[in-house]
């Protein structure tokens, strides 16, 4: 079965003075993947810039940077794409997690530490009950996702991007970002590559209300390296693995890597505003 999915992400940036500089990178491209083709997209700019650059990154993400380089007191980004996705089929891969490193450079490359998934002690200790010898790595990825979504709330006032890991952990709580990254980092405790994967979903409005306009929002998932060289994801903030409903839009170490919109301005010390809004809609093709 394949669903179409159509995605609008609007960034608006209001500044209390005019900035006179503005240097923006965005990851807010779905790309295509094994599962995943990207029909068309568009990535519209509000004042047009005056220098655009399109490139892939180091993990083949599409990149959209650009410069404003006139003075403005507002930013708007507005990302536009269609989707299919074929929905996941479960993997028949059956590895042990403990047979022995078969990595290869590209996937080895996700076990190493980064900045908001390191493999601490704690992250170690919390993730070791996952861990039965010889169990398959994607029922190890089952488990360390379920007991996530079992032990920890979801809690959007508690954390922001840069909330350590330890503070997730005492707190049992966060949001997908955070359970994503902890969901990373304990897989790469016990030597497994793990990436931290962004995206869309789409989020149903309770029977007999309509859909609200502007209440999807980015998320965020992961993917562990399985023996035969596939990837296998899963969303430890909803229990789902494979997961359904997903657009992909990039993957890398860790939030860092995929933020949808990070940039610097230039002007004086002034208010800041920020608004986003996601729009996914779907449709079933087959």
């Amino acid at each position: 079965m394949t669903i179409r999915y159509r995605v609008r992400h609007r960034t608006d940036y209001r500044y209390g003075e005019a900035m006179s500089r503005g240097h923006t990178v965005t990851h807010l491209v779905p790309r295509t993947g094994s599962n995943q083709v990207v029909n068309r997209w568009s990535v519209a700019v509000d004042p047009e810039p005056d220098e655009r650059f399109e490139f892939g990154d180091a993990f083949g993400n599409l990149v959209v940077q650009f410069v404003v380089a006139t003075p403005h007191h507002r930013l708007s980004i507005v990302a536009e794409s269609e989707v299919d996705v074929a929905v996941p089929v479960a993997s028949p891969d059956r590895t042990p997690w403990d047979a022995g490193s078969r990595w290869s450079p590209e996937t080895a490359g996700f076990v190493a530490p980064s900045p908001f998934a390191t493999a601490t002690p704690a992250v170690e200790a919390f993730a070791r009950e996952s861990f039965v010898p010889g169990r398959p790595i994607v029922d190890v990825a089952r488990d360390v996702c379920s007991r996530i979504y079992r032990d920890f709330s979801f809690d959007p006032t508690f954390t922001v991007v840069a909330t350590p890991l330890a503070d997730v952990l005492r707190a049992r709580r966060g949001v997908c970002q955070d359970f994503a990254h902890l969901a990373v980092a304990s897989l790469r405790a016990f030597g497994l590559p793990a990436r931290y994967v962004s995206g869309y979903i789409e989020t149903l409005p309770p029977a007999g209300e309509p859909k609200l306009v502007g209440a999807d929002a980015s998320h965020a998932w992961c993917s562990v390296a399985l023996g035969d060289g596939s990837w296998f994801d899963f969303d430890p903030t909803n229990d789902q693995s494979p997961p359904t409903g997903h657009v992909v839009v990039a993957f890398g170490r860790d939030y860092l890597d995929v933020a949808p919109v990070q940039g610097v301005v230039v002007g004086p010390v002034t208010a800041q505003e920020l608004t986003v809004e996601v729009d996914v809609t779907s449709h079933q093709l087959d």
